[in-house]
């Protein structure tokens, strides 16, 4: 099937406010796609600020440098148009003063010609705090095509925007309803979608349904990149009115890409032939390297330090941000005690040396027993207990906040998010940080991502994920001494914070009742510790921080 109008994709990388940058590379597209004979190229949703402004929209002068940006842009559009994401002034003096709009740009002039309906006020969204929800619906007639333009949330047909009445029925009309009656002859999507490691593939079964469903094609297009701890993974798609993916774009990858070159694939796929890796494994990796690298560039950051124990969760954040940074900009620092086995000092050594990477040592038993020393008079009579345990961690976490302000790198956070859920952590110690670069992935997934970053050649020491996970701050310890085993910890976690479970849900699911009862127990009491925790790279469908907001003093019902 080939469309008369010839359509191009335009999957690019924007960064929040640089109207100038996100200008430039919208122009450069626009150009390449006129070129080559486009008629029309689209882009994503808020694609001239970026995704998402936040709070500067509540400036008058963010929103008005988006629409000027936009005018100037429509003078590049002779003969190829463009439908690109910005705001808009309401018109209506009566709601909030911006609309989500898609602004189509055409022989010199820009008209926003479609506004967002369903603003999302869940998880990581809060659109309705910016933005007047569209309730007017109209087509744009673009060189003999009638094209239904919809905004992100509006092609998921979720929420009805319109009730209507018959003697006998009650109908509730979605915005693409409401756009499907006015009898279009495709639709376009443009969305600012984040990722999370199952996304790709309900955002894929939504569009193909909907494509069907109303037996229209369908064009949809996502950005890619990073900003701050939202993940953009892309997957821009061309729908056959039969629902059939016609072409998915790559995952974090810039593309422009022609839909007349209509050839049945799906590019974009996770790697399912990599066997021993569950298949959410190679996405999250990619995400968390995208993310690492875009929060670095984008604010004109260059180089990170972070702690190297030995373990798990400091070697593989090493890893990924070699990959993103390059080995040149990672800087490793072992610090360790006199309950540090040799073992783990040779696993840091030997993971800096696979990686390419410089490190210093500094140990902390002089210190840690200058601060004993200090503190006998006060303590005497007390028991050592995780006090003790802290002081080491808070030395630590000194040290390498020293080293980041001496040398201006940023310090990076290697907290997983099974040891965030349960506070098995210390504030201004091991909880220090720029960026949380785990804190979103569970203990287990963290093992297998590490076993796939080591899958062609050994970057991560075997040792490092043969033997127990410990903190060594005393004496043999090993945190199974005051944790569940991680695969049925994660398992009661993601039930309870990705699922939302209740603890008799849990329970009814065959997991022990006091054990579910203990680790949900930890999760709530520590909301605190999470609040004041660095911005965390988000890869799943519930992460901590902006998508998971839980009151610090209340009494939680497990």
């Amino acid at each position: 099937m080939q469309e008369d109008l010839n359509i191009a994709l335009a999957q690019l990388n924007f960064k929040v406010g640089d109207f100038e940058q996100n200008a430039s590379k919208i122009k450069a597209a626009i150009q390449d796609a006129q070129e080559k004979g486009a008629d029309l190229v689209v882009f994503s949703e808020l694609a001239i600020c970026g995704y998402p402004p936040l709070d500067l929209l509540t400036r008058e002068d963010f929103s008005l440098r988006a629409v000027a940006a936009l005018e100037d842009l429509a003078a590049c559009c002779t003969h190829t148009a463009a439908l690109v994401g910005g705001p808009s002034l309401n018109p209506d003096a009566k709601g909030k003063p911006l609309l989500n709009s898609a602004w189509f740009l055409y022989q010199g002039k820009a008209t926003a010609v479609a506004h967002k309906t369903l603003l999302p006020t869940y998880d990581v969204f809060d659109e309705y705090r910016y933005f007047q929800p569209n309730h007017a619906f109209q087509v744009l007639s673009f060189k003999g095509k009638r094209l239904a333009i919809t905004i992100c949330e509006d092609i998921w047909d979720d929420r009805p925007v319109e009730r209507v009445f018959d003697r006998n029925h009650l109908y509730t009309l979605s915005p693409l309803q409401k756009l499907a009656a006015l009898k279009p002859d495709l639709v376009i999507n443009i969305a600012a979608s984040p990722f999370s490691y199952h996304q790709h593939e309900i955002r894929k079964q939504v569009v193909c349904k909907k494509a069907a469903q109303y037996r229209l094609p369908l064009y949809y297009v996502n950005q890619t990149g990073a900003n701050t701890e939202l993940i953009f993974d892309g997957g821009s798609m061309h729908i056959s009115k039969e629902g059939e993916v016609l072409h998915r774009m790559p995952f974090f990858e810039e593309g422009l890409y022609f839909c007349k070159e209509q050839v049945p694939e799906n590019a974009a796929a996770p790697a399912t032939d990599l066997k021993d890796y569950p298949p959410h494994i190679p996405l999250i990796h990619q995400a968390l390297v995208t993310g690492i690298r875009d929060y670095f560039h984008k604010s004109g950051l260059k180089k990170a330090v972070l702690g190297l124990s030995g373990g798990l969760d400091s070697a593989l954040t090493a890893a990924l941000a070699v990959e993103a940074l390059g080995a040149e900009n990672v800087h490793g620092i072992l610090m360790p005690s006199q309950y540090s086995s040799d073992h783990s000092i040779k696993d840091a050594e030997d993971l800096a040396a696979n990686l390419g990477i410089d490190s210093t040592t500094l140990p902390i038993k002089d210190i840690y027993q200058s601060f004993e020393a200090e503190l006998q008079k006060s303590f005497e009579g007390r028991r050592p207990d995780v006090t003790e345990e802290n002081i080491q961690a808070r030395i630590r976490g000194t040290l390498l906040m020293a080293w980041s302000n001496k040398f201006g790198h940023i310090l990076l956070n290697t907290s997983n998010k099974s040891e965030a859920a349960v506070g098995y952590g210390t504030l201004y110690g091991d909880m220090n940080g720029g960026l949380s670069v785990l804190g979103d992935v569970y203990k287990t997934d963290a093992f297998a991502l590490a076993r796939y970053l080591n899958r062609e050649n050994i970057l991560i020491p075997v040792n490092t994920l043969e033997k127990p996970p410990s903190a060594e701050l005393r004496p043999d310890q090993k945190d199974s001494d005051s944790l569940p085993d991680y695969a049925l910890l994660d398992a009661i976690l993601f039930r309870y914070i990705e699922q939302n479970k209740s603890a008799e849900e849990i329970m009814g699911e065959g997991y022990d009742a006091g054990t579910t009862e203990r680790v949900l127990q930890m999760v709530n009491r520590n909301e605190h510790k999470r609040f004041q925790a660095p911005p965390i790279l988000r890869v799943s469908g519930k992460a901590f921080g902006l998508g998971r907001r839980m009151p610090l003093v209340a009494r939680h019902q497990p």
